[in-house]
């Protein structure tokens, strides 16, 4: 016989031929020399092979056993104490009911979505995002699941979970911000024949996402052509004097025109408006020159009304200087003496008055 001895937290399994004959917690015991003895840490799980169904024989070893059967549609997901140990694959553990406290919750992957009672911090475990699909839903966007090929809902903000699994899972976003849409460059001819090149800026927002995503194929290019054949008619009917007169009259009639195609694409356009137009360079040198003749008549227009008015201003002074001798003698006096200012050296003689003096001396000047 041989002598075995059995630690704390040790259990001992005495096998004959493949079966177990006894179990030994902690303790010394004598064992026969055709006898296998298999010791088990008590704290570990046991991962179970196909000789376990015989050993599970044994009533009181199967009393000490919290045996868990993880299927092939499912994985299992091991605590320790309340605390994550490792992801469990098809197949059976085992736990020893003492001393340590293990817990498995075990997941069904055909379910598709994870349950709302998985703790979320597990679901982001290495180990465990192995066996998942991650789709970030932002604050502002809104998801379209399909499982398959097939729609199946919407989805809000937020962050959602998938087993990966043999059906394919896709989440479609689309972003519901104010966006821009530029219509850039566009050649067209006007009604005068005037080829010149137009620029269109809008902004739209997505007001249905399942319409934008599930009924419309790239909506983008849709309402990008439907402001583009609008942009062309509404120019094409237009003079190039009346497209310069009138341009911010553009953007409120393509905002019309493409109201009914936009609600059928589930967008809302919101507003828009011309941004430029290119005219060639030889109109341009033309309208250049147009311009500067308007400037120059303008300005000779001005210069006659002032002159006019100039003229008008110094007869109606000679009007009243011819009624008023007094008002006369001050106008001579304000004169000679701006003259004054110009001489340096003034002479006077007797006979007659001073001012007399000076006025025949100034026009002899």
């Amino acid at each position: 016989m041989r002598l075995i001895i059995v630690s704390a937290n040790e259990v001992a399994l005495v096998t004959r031929r493949g079966r177990v004959i006894s179990v030994h917690t902690e303790g010394r015991y004598w064992v026969w020399p055709n006898r296998q003895v298999f010791v088990y840490d008590m704290t570990q799980p046991v991962g179970m092979g196909a000789h376990w169904i015989t050993y599970l024989e044994n009533g009181q070893l199967r009393d000490m056993l919290n045996v868990v059967d993880i299927a092939d549609h499912e994985i299992g997901l091991e605590l320790k104490d309340g605390l994550f140990s490792r992801v469990l694959l098809p197949g059976k553990v085992g736990y020893w009911y003492l001393p340590a406290r293990y817990e498995v919750q075990k997941l069904n992957l055909d379910q598709l979505e994870v349950p709302a009672d998985v703790p979320r911090y597990i679901l982001h475990k290495p180990q465990v995002l192995a066996y998942l699909r991650v789709f970030p839903v932002e604050a502002f966007q809104r998801g379209l699941l399909y499982v398959d090929g097939e729609y199946i809902r919407e989805l809000g903000p937020g962050i959602y979970y998938y087993w990966r699994s043999e059906k394919v899972v896709q989440v479609k976003t689309v972003d519901t911000r104010i966006q821009t849409m530029a219509v850039l460059g566009q050649e067209i001819l006007t009604r005068d024949k005037a080829g010149i090149r137009v620029s269109f800026s809008a902004q739209y927002k997505v007001l249905d996402i399942e319409t934008v995503i599930v009924d419309t194929k790239d909506y983008e290019a849709q309402l990008y052509t439907a402001f583009q054949l609008a942009l062309r008619e509404y120019i094409g009917r237009m003079t190039l004097d009346q497209l310069l007169l009138s341009k911010e009259a553009v953007g409120p009639y393509i905002l019309e025109a493409t109201e009914s195609e936009a609600t059928l694409l589930g967008l809302q356009v919101l507003s828009g408006g011309i941004k430029d137009i290119i005219l060639p360079g030889d109109v341009k040198e033309i309208m250049s020159q147009v311009l500067i003749a308007q400037k120059k008549a303008q300005a000779n227009t001005i210069m006659r009304h002032e002159e006019t008015a100039s003229t008008r201003s110094l007869l109606n002074t000679a009007k009243l200087m011819e009624q008023n001798a007094m008002l006369l003698r001050l106008k001579e006096m304000e004169y000679m003496e701006k003259i004054a200012e110009r001489i340096g050296e003034i002479t006077l003689h007797s006979g007659g008055g001073v001012l007399e003096q000076l006025r025949d001396l100034m026009v002899t000047k």
